[in-house]
């Protein structure tokens, strides 16, 4: 298993926290550079990492091969799930976390978040991470996986097993648009109220009027506000 490569924003004072935020389908972690820099003076000690999802051919968009954390058979719930996808890219983040560990970075100082693809694998490593951390982030995300995928989120690869309930107590922001024609909002909904059905505790689930699957100065403040509370 290759090492992530990352977009990375430092801390401009002493570094004492870490973000790992994973972008959405398509994308890649330069694309949230900007907003990690816009939130730089108010979180001055964190450090932000930004990985790039590796290509893969992505089913729903008829095959053609864009950066990805795992493989989309169709949109919504039901159907063909990338269990082994999901697998995988969870075991690289862990690794970007372990990283930060070995640097002298305390677990409870990092916050896995992501936005829509990268938002629903943020949503998983919640459930499944044996390591307790500070927070997690999931903007315009849902659960990607059924209850029978999700237990198999779990192997010597990747040193994690769901449920063991180490993170059900880390709080968790959500955030989603009522009128997003990709990750509808219902969608976001049913997963957010699964997760809690999961034990998972989820500080709140904030809901944007008007807006689509993007993100908005409003939301930005709702994040900042989650960020200074968790790792202040």
């Amino acid at each position: 298993m290759s090492a992530l490569k990352t977009a990375v924003v430092n801390a401009p004072k002493t570094h004492t926290a870490t973000i790992v935020f994973l972008h959405g389908l398509g994308d890649s972690g330069h694309g949230w550079v900007p907003v990690a820099k816009m939130l730089s003076p108010i979180l001055p000690h964190v450090k932000w990492v930004l990985p790039h999802a590796p290509s893969r051919p992505i089913t729903v968009n008829f095959g053609m091969a864009m950066p990805g954390w795992y493989d989309i058979h169709k949109l919504g719930p039901g159907g063909k799930e990338d269990a082994e996808g999901v697998m995988s890219s969870i075991a690289q983040v862990s690794k970007i976390v372990d990283d930060e560990i070995k640097a002298g970075i305390a677990p409870e100082r990092i916050v896995v978040g992501g936005f829509s693809q990268g938002g629903a694998l943020s949503i998983v490593y919640s459930l499944a991470s044996g390591i307790k951390l500070g927070g997690f982030l999931s903007l315009s995300g849902y659960l990607p996986l059924t209850d029978a995928n999700l237990d198999k989120v779990s192997s010597r690869r990747t040193k994690i097993r769901v449920k063991k309930n180490t993170n059900n107590e880390t709080p968790m922001l959500m955030c989603h648009g009522d009128q997003d024609e990709t990750v509808p909002y219902k969608w976001g909904k049913l997963s957010y109220e699964k997760i809690v059905e999961l034990g998972k505790k989820v500080e709140a689930f904030k809901t944007y009027k008007g807006m689509g699957h993007s993100s908005s100065s409003e939301e930005v403040s709702d994040v900042a506000e989650f960020l200074t509370k968790v790792l202040p």
